[in-house]
């Protein structure tokens, strides 16, 4: 049996296979203009059993594909708990979100909290300062230098923060040191969120920012306890996604 997961983010669309029990196939894709089109490829040319979506576009499925949808906060936290048993906090940011999730004992949302007013701590604003400072996204993270000069990102809207940044490279200030300080900004901003929730150990840090190794010290220094992360973080939800599309089908089948 083929199941599937699908996670329509703003960004990318990720998308995985599950037969039976093991993982058989992933892909990653860019939203573009036309996401809908971009799924119904995918699922043309995988033609899962069963299949669930998830994500910032899941209802366009829905409402074209009459294809079952959950919420980016339970999809997450499945997948986190397959990947980690004993994960019972979940950072997550998307490209124009930031979600917590506390899971309870048993691995069920608990309570959550979410950061979409702005695009301010999310993998669209790390995209835009890294363009700005002349960085490759895949590798930001690496440029940071030193503990960022005591500089202060402070504008909580992606097109100040960017003039910001704009201001202190005429200033003559090093580039890796407003790489930090703009990492240090995110972090700042999720730890609020973290605190807004409740932190309970294990920690997992989803999505793509998850790669970014420059966030992953930071976290795990502001929280003071390790931070795990997937090897492919960026596919917790759609993973999630499939695994409760298997059980779905395992609970309906008859004895």
């Amino acid at each position: 049996m083929k199941s599937g997961g699908i996670d329509i983010g703003s960004r990318y669309i990720k998308y995985v296979i599950l037969e039976d029990t093991n993982l058989s196939e992933v892909y990653k894709l860019e939203t573009g203009y036309d996401p809908l089109g971009t799924c119904r490829d995918l699922i043309d040319k995988t033609k899962p059993d069963r299949l669930l979506a998830t994500g910032y576009g899941r209802h366009l499925l829905q409402a074209h594909h009459e294809v079952e949808t959950i919420t980016e906060i339970r999809a997450v936290a499945r997948g986190a708990r397959a990947f980690f048993p004993a994960c019972r906090t979940i950072i997550d940011i998307g490209g124009q979100d930031t979600k917590v999730v506390q899971l309870d004992g048993k691995g069920s949302v608990a309570h959550f909290e979410m950061n979409d007013r702005c695009a301010a701590g999310t993998g669209r604003f790390l995209e835009v300062m890294a363009r700005t400072l002349g960085f490759d996204l895949a590798d930001f993270g690496d440029h940071c230098l030193g503990n960022g000069d005591n500089l202060t990102i402070s504008s909580l809207c992606t097109v100040f923060a960017e003039s910001e940044v704009i201001s202190l490279i005429a200033r003559g200030v090093k580039r890796e040191a407003i790489a930090m300080a703009i990492h240090q900004s995110i972090a700042n901003r999720v730890v609020s969120l973290v605190k807004r929730v409740g932190i309970r150990d294990a920690v997992v840090f989803a999505g793509g920012c998850a790669r970014n190794r420059c966030l992953q010290k930071i976290f795990a220094e502001k929280l003071q306890q390790p931070i795990e992360i997937a090897d492919n973080p960026d596919i917790l939800s759609a993973y999630g996604a499939a695994l409760m599309a298997r059980e779905a089908v395992s609970n309906s089948s008859p004895d």
